[in-house]
C-alpha cells in the first residue's frame, strides 16, 4: 500500500487506475507492534492500523479485501483472484461493488468467486510467512503465530481465557524475545526454547550470552541448543507441553517465534526469479529481473548487502516502506532506486535493549573477509550520573584497512539507537579510526564524555594497528 499511495500521489485516477488485492482483514498495519499490543503497552488493535481500506479507497485506490491472488499469468498480463469468506459466512470483497474494466470473467471456486484481472504493471508485495515446521501438534488449539492482527487477537483471546499460567515461546529471535516480554508482563511463567547456542542468533554468541543472562535475571527460563520435536496435546486436543529430544516443557499457551520466509508462491509458479533465500530478485529500481512491467518489494524480496555484496532476505518494515516509495515512483513514470542495506535492527526484552548492524563474525568469514574484533564495556550515561547503566559494544573491522564491518550493542536505556551511528558509518564506508573523531552529542545524562561507540572504535583501531604490525 506504500507503493499504491506513492503512485497515487504522482498520478491521478484519470491517468492511472490502481487495483490492490489483500487476502487478510486489515490493510496498512504494523505487525512489529503486535507484541506490544499483547503486552498491554499499546492500548488496542486500532492503534496499529496506519490506514484503513476506506481511507485508501477515498484516495481512489481500488482496494479489494479478503481477495487472494492464486495465479499470475505473465504472458497474458493478468492475475486470477479468489474471494475469501469475510467471517460472516459469506464471500465478501469488503467494499462496494466494483466495475473495473480490468475485471474479466468469473467462476465459482471452493473459496468463492474467481476472476481474472488484467494489468499493464504489476507490483508483488506478498510479504513473508511464519516458519511453521510440520511437527506433531503444531496446529493444535493454544499454538499461536504472531504475523497478523488476526493472529494477535487470537492469542489475546487465549490469554484472556486461560487467566495466567505457563507459556512456552519457540524461537529466540526478535519476535521470540519480544513475545517473552509480553507474556511475562501478563503474569505468565515463561520458557523460551530455541535450537541455537545462544538467543538472538542475529548477534555473535558472545553477545547473545549477555541477552540470555539478562533474560534469566528477569525470571525467563531460556533453554538453548534444543530443537522442538512435537507439541504435546491433552484429551481435548489443546496444547499442553512443548517437547524436545531431551525434555518436555509444560505450556498453557505456545507462541511460535521461529522466523519467517518469503511468501512467493504465485510469483514462483509464474516463473519469476528467486534467490538462494527464496526471495524474488530485483534490480535497484525494484523491478523483477528480466521483466519490464513487474516490480516487487518488502518481505518477499532479497536485497543487496552493502558490506558483503551478497543478496540477503531481511524482513523489516523499514525496508518495505522504502521499497514501496521507490516502486510507486517508478510505476508512476518517475525514477528511484534502492541502494541496499547494512542490516540494522533493534529489539528489546523488558529493560534490555539489543542492536546490531553490518556483519557478524560468521558473515565476515562467509564473505572471505579478514577481520579483527573489539569489545568494550561502558555506560549509557556518565558514570557519576544517577541511573547510569552498563552497555557492551562489539565491533568488527577489516584487518588491513580498518574499515568498519559490523557492530553489536547490548545494554539498558539508550543502548539500541546508538547502533544508528555505526549504521551510518557502515553506509559511508568509514574506518574505525575515522569514527573515533565523530562529533557526537555529549552531556552527562546521555553519554560519558567518550561515547561507548567511540570507545569501541578506539579499541578496534588499536587492534587493527596491532594486527598490521
Amino acid at each position: 500500500m506504500s507503493a499504491a499511495s506513492q503512485a497515487r500521489r504522482l498520478k491521478g485516477p484519470e491517468e492511472l487506475e490502481i487495483v490492490a488485492f489483500e487476502r487478510g482483514h486489515f490493510s496498512s498495519f504494523s505487525a512489529c507492534g503486535i507484541p506490544y499490543w499483547v503486552s498491554g503497552d499499546v492500548p488496542g488493535r486500532d492503534a496499529l492500523i496506519a490506514r484503513t481500506p476506506e481511507e485508501h479507497r477515498a484516495r481512489s485506490i481500488d482496494l479489494r479485501m479478503r481477495t487472494e491472488v492464486t495465479e499470475i499469468d505473465v504472458e497474458g498480463q493478468r492475475v486470477r483472484t479468489r474471494e475469501l469468506p469475510d467471517g460472516s459466512g459469506r464471500d465478501a470483497r469488503s467494499g462496494p461493488e466494483h466495475d473495473s474494466k480490468a475485471d474479466s470473467g468469473s467462476g465459482s471456486g471452493s473459496g468463492g468467486t474467481e476472476r481474472w484481472t488484467s494489468f499493464d504493471k504489476l507490483v508483488v508485495a506478498t510479504g513473508a510467512r511464519p516458519v511453521r515446521p510440520p511437527l506433531p501438534g503444531i496446529d493444535a488449539p493454544g499454538v499461536h503465530g504472531v504475523q497478523t492482527l488476526d493472529d494477535g487477537q487470537a492469542l489475546l483471546d487465549t490469554l484472556t481465557g486461560s487467566g495466567g499460567g505457563r507459556a512456552v515461546v519457540v524461537g529466540a529471535g526478535y519476535i521470540g524475545v519480544e513475545m517473552a516480554e509480553a507474556l511475562l508482563k501478563r503474569g505468565y511463567e515463561v520458557t523460551v526454547v530455541h535450537r541455537d547456542e545462544e538467543p538472538m542468533a542475529t548477534l555473535d554468541p558472545d553477545m547473545g550470552r549477555l541477552v540470555r543472562e539478562a533474560m534469566t535475571g528477569m525470571g525467563i527460563t531460556v533453554v538453548g541448543g534444543a530443537a522442538v520435536s512435537a507439541i504435546r496435546t491433552d484429551g481435548d486436543g489443546s496444547a499442553r507441553a512443548v517437547a524436545t529430544d531431551d525434555a518436555e516443557y509444560p505450556a498453557d499457551v505456545v507462541v511460535l517465534g521461529i522466523g519467517v520466509e518469503p511468501e512467493t508462491g504465485p510469483a514462483r509458479a509464474a516463473g519469476l526469479p528467486v534467490g538462494a533465500h527464496g526471495g524474488l530478485l530485483t534490480d535497484r529500481s525494484m523491478r523483477v529481473r528480466g521483466y519490464e512491467n513487474i516490480w516487487a518489494g518488502g518481505d518477499c524480496v532479497e536485497v543487496l548487502d552493502l558490506i558483503s555484496g551478497a543478496e540477503r532476505h531481511i524482513a523489516l518494515g523499514t525496508h518495505a516502506n522504502k521499497h514501496g516509495q521507490i516502486i510507486g515512483a517508478n510505476v508512476a513514470g518517475g525514477y528511484a532506486t534502492f541502494p541496499g542495506v547494512v542490516g540494522t535492527a533493534v529489539s528489546k526484552v523488558c529493560e534490555l535493549e539489543i542492536a546490531r548492524t553490518g556483519l557478524r563474525e560468521k558473515d565476515a568469514h562467509r564473505a572471505g573477509l579478514q577481520f579483527v574484533t573489539a569489545t568494550i564495556e561502558s555506560t549509557n550515561s556518565a558514570g557519576y550520573y544517577p541511573g547510569a547503566a552498563p552497555m557492551t559494544v562489539k565491533m568488527l573491522a577489516e584487518r588491513r584497512t580498518g574499515r568498519l564491518l559490523g557492530a553489536q550493542i547490548v545494554g539498558r536505556e539508550g543502548a539500541a539507537k546508538r547502533v544508528d551511528v555505526a549504521a551510518v558509518a557502515l553506509t559511508a564506508g568509514m574506518s574505525v579510526e575515522a569514527m573515533t573523531m565523530l562529533d557526537l552529542g555529549y552531556a552527562p545524562p546521555f553519554s560519558p564524555v567518550w561515547d561507548p561507540v567511540l570507545v569501541a572504535a578506539r579499541r578496534a583501531t588499536a587492534v587493527v594497528r596491532k594486527a598490521g604490525a
